[in-house]
């Protein structure tokens, strides 16, 4: 959208939100880059430039606005919404991949080559996959330098930086303030020993009934839980573990991690974004919903519903597998004897969680005989883990859509069903689509939709790229706990 001038104008002018994350404005005269929403006063549109990311603003020379704070936007949907190799390398760099292995390890996990993946990436986003993970690392220094007390060397390396002097330079680049400055200026600080409080952006509108309500009904015990008004669950994390404890909020998601390691912070950040579907542009999805005479009247009552996704694609594979064929509260029992045999204990003084999810190594250590399913069940469950646990099978936010479904659709056990539902929550394709679901299929018979899965597939072709949100409109229609939010 950067490249479309007259657009952006319009934006920043109207001052709409909807863009924020889309572009950047840079400030000719002043060398400051903003978020289309800024509350000063535009500037003369012949001072204005547009970049695609702020890796790009600050690989330019422009510090970021101290108003509106644009690091803090929500990130750009394209990168949820599209299967190419830079929207693959961009789940990657938000997960912290560059920092952990490299250049050279997020180019093998896409099986493209360094010079490949910086040539891409400079194309599209004016910044190299380095200049990207740095303007990450700024972002959570600024995060750890204004929710927690730690000392500032505790910080550079928290946020991935490689020294002291590193960090500090890039932190007074950036912000034009150095971090002593910048943490002053956060006012009252989190003072909870491992502990981030911090607010998780979104564009609005956003619906939480099917998004906490699917959360919270489908919650693992021990895992996950619904208290004091907030979805608790424990993440899994490259340096240790985490709680996270999420709270809908009108205009942000409330967010307070606890974590083992704080170097995992971003990773931790971007997990739950993920989860929530928090970079989603409601307004593009509910507009093409909409031309549907049918599906508009369900937009219209409750716009913005997101699809509730996953922190972990491994482990949602499982709980589909186990979901097969059984009611919701059967499935949750199935993984909570899981949990409770196989998974790591875990502490919990705020709460009632217990373990982490297994992994699929310990998984596939497991008897077969010790689970109590159906022994078609067992085969598809232990094949699974088995894929997954010698990396013959890579399930992720990065995952190729298309290849992971064909894969999938190749071991025992796996229907349209299983492998659309794991494409849709645990890959993040927004044009998944579940013709066969039982929910569906009773929500298209109410609204005069075709009944058989191949007509209702081609009458959804005009929902396309969007059918996953269509689905949350549907599976909204019917009276099931994961349609509302818990008392």
């Amino acid at each position: 959208m950067h490249t479309d001038t007259e657009r952006c104008v319009r934006a920043v002018q109207s001052k709409d939100s909807r863009f924020d994350g889309w572009f950047f404005t840079a400030v000719l005269t002043t060398r400051i880059y903003c978020r289309p929403s800024c509350p000063v006063v535009p500037p003369k549109v012949e001072n204005m430039t547009f970049y695609p990311s702020a890796a790009a603003c600050q690989q330019a020379g422009f510090r970021a606005c101290k108003r509106c704070r644009p690091d803090t936007s929500p990130g750009s949907p394209e990168w949820n919404a599209r299967a190419d190799v830079v929207a693959r390398a961009m789940r990657l760099i938000g997960d912290g991949v560059v920092d952990r292995e490299g250049v050279p390890g997020l180019a093998a996990r896409l099986g493209y080559s360094t010079r490949q993946i910086e040539r891409h990436l400079l194309a599209e986003l004016g910044a190299g996959p380095l200049a990207l993970a740095r303007a990450q690392r700024a972002q959570t220094a600024r995060l750890l330098i204004e929710t927690t007390p730690l000392p500032m060397a505790d910080v550079a390396f928290a946020a991935g930086f490689s020294s002291v002097r590193t960090f500090n330079d890039t932190v007074r680049e950036v912000f034009a303030l150095s971090p002593s400055e910048l943490r002053g200026r956060g006012g009252q600080q989190q003072r909870t020993p491992g502990a981030i409080s911090l607010r998780l952006p979104f564009r609005a509108p956003l619906n939480p009934t099917n998004l906490f309500g699917h959360l919270a009904a489908t919650a693992v015990p021990g895992v996950e839980e619904w208290r004091d008004g907030a979805y608790r669950r424990t993440l899994s994390l490259p340096y240790g573990h985490g709680i996270a404890t999420l709270t809908p909020r009108p205009d942000h998601i409330g967010c307070l991690l606890s974590l083992t390691d704080l170097r995992d912070l971003t990773i931790a950040i971007s997990r739950c974004r993920r989860l929530l579907d928090l970079d989603a542009d409601p307004v593009a999805v509910d507009d093409q919903l909409r031309t549907d005479p049918l599906l508009a009247p369900l937009v219209d009552k409750a716009p913005g519903r997101r699809v509730p996704r996953t922190t972990d694609a491994a482990e949602f594979a499982v709980r589909a597998v186990l979901g097969q064929q059984v009611s919701t509260a059967a499935a949750r029992t199935h993984a909570a004897r899981l949990v409770t045999a196989h998974g790591t204990p875990v502490d919990d003084p705020a709460g009632g969680l217990t373990h982490l999810f297994p992994g699929p190594a310990r998984l596939a250590a497991l008897d077969p005989e010790s689970l109590a399913l159906p022994r078609s069940r067992r085969t598809t469950l232990t094949t699974l883990v088995s894929s997954l646990a010698d990396g013959s099978l890579a399930l992720g936010f990065d995952s190729d859509w298309e290849r992971a479904r064909a894969q999938l659709t190749a071991l025992p056990g796996f229907g349209p069903w299983t492998v659309e539902v794991i494409a849709m929550r645990a890959l993040g394709d927004p044009d998944a689509f579940l013709p066969t679901d039982l929910g569906i299929r009773r929500a298209a018979a109410e609204l005069g939709l075709p009944s058989t899965p191949a007509a209702f597939t081609a009458r959804a072709a005009a929902w396309r790229p969007w059918r996953a949100y269509a689905v949350q409109y549907l599976w909204a229609t019917d009276d099931h706990p994961i349609n509302n939010l818990p008392v």
